[in-house]
């Protein structure tokens, strides 16, 4: 495992050239900061341009369609793409519209921008959700698993097909279903710590739904050996291996947070609160047990297994 590490670092230090499309978000704005202290070189597609002096190229894109932005993946090594909107959002027929089209054009026009390169990337790596298994209360779900039933499954389906038909057949595609990525600035966690210090980080419900997690550093990890790595192809579930249930989670947070009392919230407060919250009720009451067979079996190794030292790394 150790002759796989330095093998991995030496192509790491070969790769110069990276695009993150969509990278102005939590996870690409992280991702863009790990790479370029490995000494990539990185370029990131967004409508919006990241801080000033982060280290990176911004490039100023749409996402939907296909301009002079294009020569810009011309001999890269790597192309990333993590456009999506949000799905923290109240689930107006509008939002559920912008949340399917943003995945599925951005996703198309990064194809096409393909077609037009003289040289292409050596691999694209596509974010994709883990949310795709849906929400059963306690089958554990790997990659083998089904699809699940609703507006996820149906989105991340429709994401992934459209990822398969776009990317050239010749170039090396990873999917990475991404499940709950823990940082301690951006995603989730944040609103969770805010409820957990006022008092209000109790159980969500039946509080036994599932949470599959990652660590903002194992999430940079994986995507830098999907890079680097010319093994790896096809889909994996980006996710820790020991997913907990949501009462774990909050009982975990408090600790670390040393708040000893958490009040806990029924569905229904859940339900009533969280228009003014401006977020879905659903992504609280619902979760999954997800882990990810293909990771195991080919020696991925964690930083952060387990939840609470994962917690204890960001809040310390």
């Amino acid at each position: 495992m150790a002759r796989r590490s330095r093998d991995q670092n030496e192509r790491m230090n070969a790769v110069r050239r990276v695009v993150v499309a969509g990278g102005s978000g939590f996870l690409g704005r992280n991702l863009a900061r790990h790479l370029l202290q490995g000494g990539s070189e990185v370029t990131v597609l967004s409508r919006q341009a990241t801080a000033a002096g982060s280290g990176w190229r911004h490039v100023r894109w749409d996402a939907r369609t296909v301009s002079e932005w294009a020569r810009h993946l011309d001999g890269i090594d790597a192309l990333v793409n993590l456009v999506g909107r949000s799905v923290d959002c109240v689930k107006t027929p509008d939002h559920c519209d912008e949340i399917l089209r943003s995945r599925v054009e951005s996703t198309r026009a990064l194809g096409r921008a393909l077609q037009q390169v003289t040289t292409l990337p050596r691999v694209w790596v596509q974010m994709a959700t883990a949310h795709i298994y849906g929400d059963p209360p306690e089958v554990v779900c790997d990659e083998d698993s089904p699809f699940g039933y609703g507006l996820a499954p149906a989105v991340g389906e429709a994401w992934e097909r459209t990822f398969h038909a776009e990317a050239p057949p010749q170039l090396r595609q990873v999917v990475l279903r991404t499940s709950f990525v823990l940082g301690r600035d951006g995603g989730a966690l944040p609103r969770l710590a805010g409820l957990v210090r006022a008092g209000l980080g109790g159980t969500v419900g039946s509080g036994r739904q599932g949470v599959s997690w990652i660590h903002e550093h194992d999430m940079n990890r994986l995507f830098e050996r999907a890079i680097v790595d010319d093994a790896m192809t096809g889909a994996y579930i980006a996710t820790a291996p020991n997913p907990v249930s949501n009462a774990d989670l909050m009982r975990e947070l408090r600790r670390v947070l040393r708040m000893p009392v958490g009040l806990p919230a029924a569905g229904w407060m859940v339900r009533v609160a969280a228009p003014l919250l401006r977020t879905d009720p659903e992504l609280a009451l619902f979760g999954r047990y997800c882990v990810s067979r293909r990771l195991r079996e080919e020696g991925f190794e964690f930083r952060f297994p387990d939840l609470a030292p994962a917690l204890r790394d960001l809040y310390r």
